[in-house]
């Protein structure tokens, strides 16, 4: 079978859609959250998509396998929120090992079992990484800007305790995502690597993908698009990229930027366009797809996708839009000098 790596070499690989957008289509209820096992629960948990690896494991690899179907080489685990610091806005912090395990065996289980259709195109499962709901780079609390909700250390701890479910539970990649703060990311990073130290396992590929916020071309802690790949290309990532905030024509000269200064491969997954006033994504599958297969003529990208609002269907175009095109070069590095 191919390995993650010779893929990306040959072709551009498509990673998947949104879990949150197709968990919605299922108009799931406090019960169906709860399943009998937290049926007595002291608080609501609807909401809590990543229980459903818990209560409802056939709606999540139902999802896998759409995104499989139409085309995805990459699935995400359905962990974006499975840490304890971010389990305990349900009080279900102690659960955060059991939903990463949960989650990386039923994609793994999806992902095989396409793989195995046709070892051709084998299928990947990255590990979703989310950046909390507390920042390290800012205050929650306008009158004492020097006020932290959390410390770097029990952000790296509950990052690590994520890193080790979704290792246990068998995931390809471990993807570092949405990066609104990249001091929290780092801590990610920093978890990642201590692990592997620790475990003296061979170290997984590590994907890491940023959030620009707005047309200031920043993340929400302030930092520009090169400061921000400057900051983390220390972990010699498998890849660097963009997700989430904007739509793709929002997107373009923030990738187009990443492509001409990466020195990795770089990915791309756009919202469908920008929420309208009810907070919904109106952009079609047909016109996303015509703006990542322009991203992908003019030499931008290797790893394309979707995010908030994407289907199975903006896949299954994204991926029919560029299955013929050449992926971004990976640029040769020069020689450092040497006296």
């Amino acid at each position: 079978m191919k390995s993650l790596q010779q893929c990306a070499a040959g072709r551009i690989l498509i990673i998947d859609g949104a879990m949150g957008t197709m968990i919605q289509r299922y108009k799931l209820q406090e019960a169906d959250y709860r399943g009998e096992r937290f049926k007595s629960h002291h608080c609501d948990v609807k909401g809590n998509n990543d229980l459903l690896n818990l209560t409802q494991p056939d709606i999540i690899a139902a999802i896998h396998r759409e995104y499989l179907e139409a085309g995805a080489d990459i699935i995400e685990t359905n962990t974006f929120s499975s840490t304890s610091i971010a389990m305990a806005d349900y009080d279900m912090q102690h659960l955060a090992y059991e939903l990463n395990v949960a989650a990386a065996r039923i994609a793994k289980a999806a992902a095989a079992e396409y793989t195995a259709k046709n070892p051709e195109k084998p299928r990947f499962v990255a590990g979703a990484i989310g950046p909390l709901n507390k920042t390290l780079s800012l205050s929650p609390d306008v009158n004492n800007p020097g006020y932290r909700s959390v410390t770097f250390d029990e952000v790296a701890a509950a990052y690590t305790e994520q890193v080790k479910g979704l290792v246990e539970g068998g995931v390809d990649i471990l993807l570092i995502e949405t990066i609104f703060d990249t001091l929290n990311s780092k801590a990610a990073i920093y978890a990642i690597k201590q692990y592997f130290r620790q475990t003296g396992q061979p170290e997984l590929p590590i994907m890491i993908s940023g959030t620009i916020t707005d047309a200031s071309g920043r993340t929400l802690s302030g930092q520009t698009l090169e400061a921000f790949y400057i900051s983390v290309m220390h972990a010699h990532p498998f890849s660097i990229g963009l997700n989430c905030a904007l739509g793709g024509q929002q997107m373009r000269p923030y990738i187009e930027e990443l492509s001409q200064i990466a020195g990795c491969y770089v990915s791309c997954y756009p919202n469908a366009g920008l929420p309208n006033a009810f907070g919904e994504y109106d952009e079609q599958p047909e016109d996303t797809a015509h703006i990542i297969e322009d991203f992908a003529r003019e030499g931008f990208v290797n790893i394309v996708g979707g995010c908030c609002g994407t289907t199975p269907d903006h896949i299954r175009h994204i991926a029919d839009h560029v299955k013929q095109l050449t992926p971004r070069p990976l640029p040769r590095q020069e020689a450092a000098l040497a006296s």
